[in-house]
């Protein structure tokens, strides 16, 4: 039997990724957001940088060209809406600025699931970028911001936000995962079509991989890890939403 729980899926009805820049959602995320939408989820990615300085070209014309990649990298797993934020590419901060627009979206979309990348100073096997530390350390105090009637009060107050409980938090990429999904051939074929958009990065990365080198086997790998033929692992950070799941389903 597996050490890994299967991420429970009744009631996910709307799913919200968070990253900073065009393509993060790209490396295996995408697998499992193509099967949140097929069973019927709606899935919103809010991006926090237009991933302007992510190419050699200037960033007037990277921005528009990254946006217009991700839209339809979005299109292939059937995300129905991308939101994009003027923080500023590779300079991107934690902050209370940041922490209330990512509050902000929450109590907007009313998430029951919030995926983010890996928080730590290393990951992917490497030094972790600064922008994604800060976006998913942002994030993740932002969801007990948006839950919270003292936190950002001119949320309610000003822009009639009511607060907002985020059942659990998934962080994907994670060297201490507990729970996977368990993913499909069609969804390991969707995760590989919506990297493949990003044909301009992809080609300006020197020695990058096509992405259907890597990411089926990567699929299979935690897969196998997990007792299935392919699977997306996380470390899910259940905020009580899932536990009372779990609860009803046993009564």
């Amino acid at each position: 039997m597996s050490e890994f729980q299967r991420l429970p899926t009744e009631n996910i009805e709307r799913v919200l990724c968070v990253a900073a820049h065009p393509d993060d959602n790209e490396y295996g995320t995408s697998a499992a957001v193509h099967q949140w939408v097929a069973a019927g989820a709606e899935v919103h990615y809010l991006q926090l940088t237009a991933g302007e300085a992510g190419m050699a070209d200037a960033p007037d014309v990277v921005g528009p060209l990254r946006l217009k990649e991700q839209q339809d990298a979005c299109r292939e797993v059937g995300v129905s809406h991308l939101e994009v934020l003027d923080y500023p590419d590779g300079a991107v901060e934690y902050s209370l600025a940041l922490r209330k627009d990512i509050a902000r979206y929450v109590r907007q979309f009313k998430p029951n699931l919030v995926v983010i990348g890996p928080y730590d100073v290393e990951a992917y096997g490497s030094l972790n970028q600064a922008d994604h530390r800060a976006a998913s350390l942002a994030t993740l105090d932002a969801v007990r911001d948006a839950d919270n009637d003292w936190c950002f009060r001119e949320l309610f107050e000003e822009e009639n936000l009511p607060k907002w409980h985020v059942n659990a938090i998934l962080v994907t990429s994670s060297d201490r995962p507990t729970h996977f999904v368990e993913l499909t051939a069609a969804d390991v074929d969707a995760a590989v079509a919506s990297l493949n958009c990003h044909k301009a990065y992809l080609a300006h990365v020197t020695g990058h991989p096509k992405p259907e080198d890597f990411i089926p086997p990567m699929l299979a790998e935690q897969g196998k890890a997990t007792g299935v033929e392919n699977a997306l692992m996380f470390r899910v950070y259940d905020m009580g939403g899932l536990r009372r799941e779990e609860e009803s389903e046993s009564e």
